[in-house]
């Protein structure tokens, strides 16, 4: 417990830890990291009001302007997008019916309801608190596993590491929407586009058929910007400007009631503990997150017909559970170096860009860059419920700009930040490439998130299976016969064999319809 207190105490002295700034006139000393967790928050909110946009999308553009920033104030400033995004989502899916972000489909459900009633002010509150009140706990959670998990993964080797990331890609399969068939597709697609460039060991060049753009691999912003950001643009066009239900009424009286905050409480803190449990597993853990707590709380409700009518706890308890298992996710990120879902694989880019090895040493090496970030979400979460909702009326006024006019600058800002990476024109058009596919995907019921985490881990993936191959002198029951491993890789046929019976995969198409 004392450990716990002074590394947090360490972590709030990175946050808040002054950087001279000379403005010519004078030298004043400003918190840095703060001001980077404030862009972050406002970038993040900003991102989550508009729809078509995305926090993939976004960190994937912002990487390349993270290049001239220091390594912690980087990684603050994409914890701040990932988990702002998440607030904001809330705000269009009350107010316009349209989720800004995928983890707020579920709010729309009754959160615009209460605004059509005009309870638009307690449904953004309510909103609001339930994401402060399940962030500062996902936050208190991370820092508690933080350090067992990191001494339990410094005793892993390759063989435990290889059957670690085959278990992150079975669990992203069994949660994925959709079809078992295509969900397996979408990880071995990224797994293969992942071997594309030079070989580790011997530098020959995979799949580069004579182009020596693709000697150094595919670029994961290339990849990541055009499957979620070009072909979510694409697709947000097909949406009439009709389709858009803006709340035109001004929005008054803020404040929830007795009432309100009564009905909301039990849900908070159940949405608030699913979302941490189910934030850890790999997959979209936030998307899942709320639809559970959503569906928790229409099956503890004594009164399950008020769902969909305006139910507050229907936005209280999947706006708690998506921001608690957006933070949570951070947890196998800092401890294991596995992403658990698409902006976590974004982060170990950032991560390594920044010449930081994602996973247990992360803690041990660099333990401002651990704690600060973890201080850094108490911060954010502050600043997010301070400036949600008196820019309530900025928000309103964004949504209401056509979405004709907004697309064009959006992809302008893409593909100069793709360009900008490598100085690489051919990069902005095997993005756009990727765009066409991520749009046909979708159009196709084919979820793009376990392929990303497919690309990401594959290298990793590919590195532990040699150098266990390596140590064991190319004996392959090594992957069986240490316990650990062996555990992993049962646990993985397990989920996947169940994830096949025909009555879970009955349940898993409702749900998907639902």
């Amino acid at each position: 417990m004392y450990d716990l207190v002074s590394n947090l105490a360490m972590g709030f002295g990175v946050v808040f830890q002054l950087v001279p700034i000379d403005f010519g006139i004078a030298t004043i000393p400003i918190p840095m990291n703060v001001v980077y967790c404030l862009l972050g928050a406002l970038v993040g909110t900003l991102i989550g009001v508009l729809p078509g946009v995305g926090s993939v999308a976004t960190i994937a553009m912002l990487l390349p302007i993270t290049f001239g920033l220091p390594p912690t104030g980087a990684l603050i400033m994409l914890a701040g997008i990932y988990y702002g995004a998440q607030y904001g989502g809330s705000t269009t899916s009350i107010l316009v019916n349209i989720p800004g972000e995928a983890t707020s489909v579920v709010t729309t459900l009754d959160g615009h309801q209460m605004a059509r009633q005009g309870r638009a002010g307690p449904a953004l509150s309510i909103a609001a608190i339930g994401s402060f009140a399940a962030g500062c706990f996902a936050t208190v959670l991370v820092a508690a596993l933080g350090a067992p998990l990191t001494a339990m993964a410094l005793k892993f080797g390759p063989a435990e590491y290889f059957s670690l990331m085959v278990l992150g890609l079975i669990f992203a399969v069994v949660l994925a929407a959709g079809s078992l068939v295509k969900a397996i597709a979408m990880i071995l697609a990224g797994l293969m586009m992942s071997m594309v460039g030079s070989d580790l060991e011997s530098g020959v060049g995979r799949m580069t058929f004579g182009l020596t753009e693709f000697a150094d691999g595919i670029g994961f912003v290339v990849v990541a910007m055009g499957v979620f950001g070009f072909a979510e643009i694409v697709r947000n066009l097909e949406a009439t400007a009709e389709s858009r239900d803006i709340l035109h009424a001004k929005i008054t009286g803020l404040m929830p009631t007795k009432a309100d905050l009564k009905a909301s409480a039990p849900a908070i803190i159940r949405g608030t503990l699913l979302g941490s449990i189910i934030g850890i597993l790999p997959g979209a853990g936030a998307v899942i997150a709320s639809f559970a707590a959503y569906t928790l709380e229409k099956r503890v409700s004594k009164h399950p017909e008020r769902f969909g009518k305006g139910a507050i706890e229907g936005v209280a308890g999947p706006e708690s559970a998506n921001n608690a298992a957006a933070q949570t996710s951070f947890i196998p990120l800092l401890t294991l170096g596995i992403p658990p879902n698409a902006v976590m694989a974004l982060m170990v880019g950032a991560m390594t860009i920044h010449g930081i090895v994602p996973g247990p040493q992360v803690m041990t090496k660099a333990p401002d860059l651990f704690w600060g970030m973890i201080a850094s979400m108490w911060v954010g979460n502050l600043m997010l419920i301070i400036i949600n909702l008196p820019l309530v009326g900025i928000w309103v006024w964004l949504l209401r700009v056509p979405y004709r006019l907004l697309y064009p600058s959006i992809l302008v800002f893409c593909a100069i930040g793709i360009f900008s990476i490598n100085n690489s024109s051919f990069d902005v058009v095997l993005a756009a490439g990727y765009g066409v596919f991520g749009y046909w995907l979708i159009k196709h019921s084919f979820e793009p998130a376990p392929m990303l985490l497919g690309f990401v881990l594959g290298p990793l993936m590919e590195e532990n299976l040699r150098r266990a191959m390596l140590i064991a002198r190319g004996d392959v029951t090594v992957f069986f016969t240490r316990p650990i491993s062996g555990g992993l890789l049962l646990l993985s046929a397990v989920l996947l064999i169940l994830a096949a019976l025909p009555a879970l995969r009955k349940k898993r198409a409702v749900l998907v319809e639902d």
